[in-house]
């Protein structure tokens, strides 16, 4: 029987998977896919007066939404913000991301853009390619970078990989909308995500597109 394809989304905060990857997300799950989305902390700090435990299962319930609009998994870990270097390692989160990545052999990982100004996605992209190094099995998965609060990138030096989401756009749009928690905080421009979109999807001749970058 043939092994399914697997493929992981890497995120900072629960949200951002949804920016940088959704319609991609949705295309690949339509595909028979498996994708797990890694969200790296539960941004806690985006209601700092309210207990912890308590922004933790709303925005806990809202990432599951998505992923169920989605058709996606996803796995949380407990890392505090702007503090993901110094507590990934104390907290085990290297070795549990590289289990994972052992066991479930994904053909390709999606993680944040290094020009990403936002410290928590500058740490996951780290992170990331740190873990990846460490992966031993004959074949790597390929890894890509997205993007995020950075309006353009000067990562041209890499291959591109640009998805048609003319189909899947709406459903990007709809998983979004579970975040109901961001809405009066750190809510995502929607002329820039439109205007990535459209652009994107130029390139490839399509309505919408997602672009990602090809780093190993």
């Amino acid at each position: 029987m043939k092994k399914v394809e697997t493929i992981l989304v890497c995120s900072a905060h629960s949200d951002d998977f949804v920016i940088g990857a959704g319609g991609t997300i949705k295309q690949y799950t339509q595909q028979g896919k498996k994708v797990i989305a890694i969200v790296f902390s539960y941004g806690e700090k985006s209601h700092p007066w309210l207990k912890e435990g308590i922004i933790q299962k709303i925005r806990t319930k809202e990432t599951l939404e998505a992923c169920k609009i989605l058709k996606s998994q996803t796995i949380i870990y407990d890392l505090k913000e702007f503090k993901f270097l110094e507590e990934y390692k104390d907290k085990q989160i290297d070795t549990q991301l590289l289990q994972l990545i052992e066991k479930e052999k994904p053909t390709k990982i999606f993680t944040h853009s290094p020009e990403d100004p936002h410290p928590d996605h500058k740490s996951v992209y780290a992170i990331t390619l740190e873990v990846w190094e460490k992966c031993s099995f004959p074949t790597k998965p390929e890894l890509y970078i997205y993007s995020i609060w950075n309006p353009i990138s000067l990562q041209t030096r890499y291959p591109s990989l640009y998805v048609d989401i003319s189909s899947t756009f709406k459903t990007k749009l709809a998983a979004l909308k579970t975040f109901r928690s961001q809405k009066l905080h750190v809510a995502y421009p929607f002329i820039l995500l439109l205007y990535r979109a459209i652009k994107d999807g130029f390139k490839i001749s399509k309505r919408f597109g997602e672009h990602f970058f090809r780093i190993r």
